[in-house]
């Protein structure tokens, strides 16, 4: 009788320490969204501060996105040479300088080089969680663990709405600014504490699929030539540049320009201006988990996505151009058009299975840079046409644009967001099924 021992499989992690590390991860993501779009209910002060006008002001709060996006190729490379732990924690300490830097100097040329190392810096975020996901959680909870990853981040952003302008008009918006990079830095110190990354180095079975395992970009030239080999597939350029169209609309209006616009058209306080910003970031975050559970659900990722583009590129359309609307009426209507910006995240899903699994953190980073060039393209170009349209008013130290202005401004919006519906029409569905050639 055979009488040696058998070997024991290593069993899953427990849903605790997974939904731990992943969480950390998510909060990361949460205080980049929350940096994102918080210049959106201090553009006076900043105006006032520095002394520039819109298309300053554009430029200053979309040096985060530029940085952000060139951060994104790097980022691929990282994640897999230094690893989703160690990429979080130099994250958020790096987060921390640049909002130290940004609430602290009175040099705009330095507050864009603080913006800059934020963006730089968060651009880890969403990658770590898609990472994070793809080791600890089974590959049929993916598209739902994206929509919830974006769920986080948009809590982020309804934060830099009305709590963050109280804040500002209790403590200022430096004092604000500051205590946010001692938040930030919080968090590295959990990533530290808590994060792995991937469930094997504490004797546990990982998730992952084998070719993510054996695959490492070993260079930054490796991953060039995957972002090459990646659009060679059709699905890929389509997702990249309907995301733009996608993304930037919602985070231009709800990140800068959109309490301005308000206060404009209505004669509203900034508070309530960041209130019905609010309302539209809580429905895009209840949106994003549900749109990417449907899409699970239903099989089909091409639906939901087009539907939710057409409706949000309508709803743009009627936001800004039919005047005789009541703000109660405009809010019912900047609801559903954000509820409908939600199947964003299928881009992530349907690019993913678009590729070979080798390809999945350079999809990802690619993703991303069409995610993030909507509003670092839009919201100068915005200022730029509102400096344009400027009638030379001022109050309280500060330009102030008429909704005439923004109307015009948001004519580029708009384009993009009608652009990306004929884009994602042209998608070739992928049934949720991964593409292993």
């Amino acid at each position: 009788m055979n009488t040696a021992p058998q070997a024991v499989e290593a069993k899953y992690p427990p849903a605790l320490l997974a939904w731990s590390v992943w969480g950390i991860a998510a909060i990361f993501y949460l205080t980049g969204f929350y940096q994102r779009v918080s210049p959106a209910v201090m553009t006076g002060e900043l105006m006032r501060d520095f002394s520039i006008g819109a298309k300053d002001l554009g430029t200053l709060s979309a040096f985060y996105f530029y940085v952000y996006v060139a951060m994104q190729i790097p980022v691929g490379v990282l994640v897999d040479s230094w690893g989703a732990r160690r990429l979080l924690i130099w994250g958020s300490a790096s987060a921390a300088v640049g909002t130290f830097i940004f609430g602290s100097t009175h040099d705009f040329a330095i507050a864009c080089a603080g913006r800059a190392l934020v963006g730089g810096a968060t651009a880890v975020g969403w990658l770590v969680v898609l990472k994070l996901a793809t080791h600890w959680f089974p590959s049929k909870q993916f598209a739902m663990l994206t929509g919830l990853g974006l769920f986080f981040g948009n809590v982020g952003a309804l934060g830099a709405q009305v709590p963050l302008r109280i804040a500002i008009e209790h403590f200022g918006w430096r004092g604000v600014v500051l205590g946010s990079a001692s938040a930030i830095l919080l968090v590295g110190v959990l990533a530290w504490a808590i994060v792995k990354d991937d469930p094997s180095s504490q004797g546990m079975r990982s998730f992952a699929p084998d070719s993510i395992h054996a695959h490492r970009a070993s260079s930054t030239l490796d991953l060039l030539k995957g972002f090459k080999s990646i659009f060679a597939y059709r699905n890929t350029w389509l997702i990249v540049f309907a995301q733009g169209g996608i993304v930037g609309p919602i985070l231009s209006f709800t990140g800068l320009w959109g309490t301005p616009f308000l206060k404009a058209r209505f004669g509203i306080p900034s508070t309530t201006a960041a209130a019905v910003c609010s309302v539209m970031i809580i429905c895009w975050a209840v949106s994003s988990p549900i749109s990417g559970h449907l899409s699970d659900r239903i099989g089909k990722r091409k639906p939901i996505y087009l539907a939710g583009c057409l409706v949000a590129a309508t709803g743009w359309i009627v936001m800004f151009y039919a005047k005789s609307l009541p703000l109660p009426v405009f809010t019912v209507i900047a609801a559903i058009t954000s509820f409908a910006c939600g199947p964003v995240v299928i881009g992530f899903a349907s690019g993913k299975e678009s590729v070979p699994p080798r390809f999945l953190g350079t999809l990802t980073g690619a993703v991303n840079i069409g995610n993030m060039s909507g509003p670092a393209i839009l919201q100068p170009a915005i200022g730029w046409m509102l400096d344009r349209q400027w009638s030379g008013q001022m109050a309280n130290g500060f330009r102030v644009y008429d909704s005439s202005a923004f109307e015009k401004g948001f004519l580029l919006l708009i384009a993009w967001s009608v652009l990306s519906c004929i884009l994602i029409a042209m998608i070739r569905e992928t049934n949720c099924r991964q593409n292993v050639l």
